[in-house]
């Protein structure tokens, strides 16, 4: 395995690593797919210039951010999406964001993805909480953050569209005393 494809994290089939400025154009194709605009709740795309520009400022930057790597293919990791956590260093939480390659969607990779990334919050970052918002109707996305133990606290009404109409945007959160197993970190030496 290459330096460029580092597996900080694994669970034998999601692997996290760094993010790479050699993806700047996988991610943005990622993030421009329209899907993935309508996720956000986002309308206007962004130019790869404009991604790759500011790449290089996260790369610098203090957030947590990973590449998800798929696994199956044990020689071969395939990077298929990204996850973000971007922390309140005073109050010890962070907010969640994930991005999933439409063409790795319904392979569980997002709910491994999510746990992968808040077992590093927890144990590695030392947050207390973290939390995340998605548009209500993204029923898809509100289970893979259930499956992965996140839980409705609020939601924001009519914060968001979704496919050109306005909803509401639910607000999750997950805690640090509730992360259940298994934890790659908590059972590493």
């Amino acid at each position: 395995m290459s330096v460029e494809q580092m597996i900080w994290l694994s669970d034998g089939t999601c692997g996290l690593g760094p993010l790479r400025s050699d993806l700047a154009e996988q991610y943005w194709r990622w993030e421009e797919n329209p899907s993935s605009l309508i996720g956000f709740g986002r309308p206007v795309p962004e130019s790869l210039q404009s991604r790759t520009q500011g790449l290089q400022q996260q790369l610098a930057g203090r957030n947590i951010r990973f590449t998800v790597y798929d696994l199956t293919d044990a020689e071969t990791p395939v990077p298929s999406g990204m996850t973000t956590l971007q922390p309140d260093t005073y109050a010890r939480t962070a907010e969640f964001i994930l991005v999933i390659a439409p063409e790795a969607r319904g392979k569980g990779l997002a709910t491994r993805a999510t746990r992968l990334t808040l077992d590093f919050g927890f144990h590695v970052a030392n947050l207390r909480s973290v939390w995340l918002k998605v548009l209500a109707p993204n029923k898809a996305a509100v289970q893979v953050y259930e499956k992965a133990g996140f839980k409705h606290v609020g939601a924001m009404r009519q914060a968001g569209y979704w496919r050109g109409a306005v909803c509401d945007e639910l607000i999750m959160d997950a805690l640090a005393s509730e992360f259940s197993g298994p934890s790659v970190l908590a059972s590493a030496d």
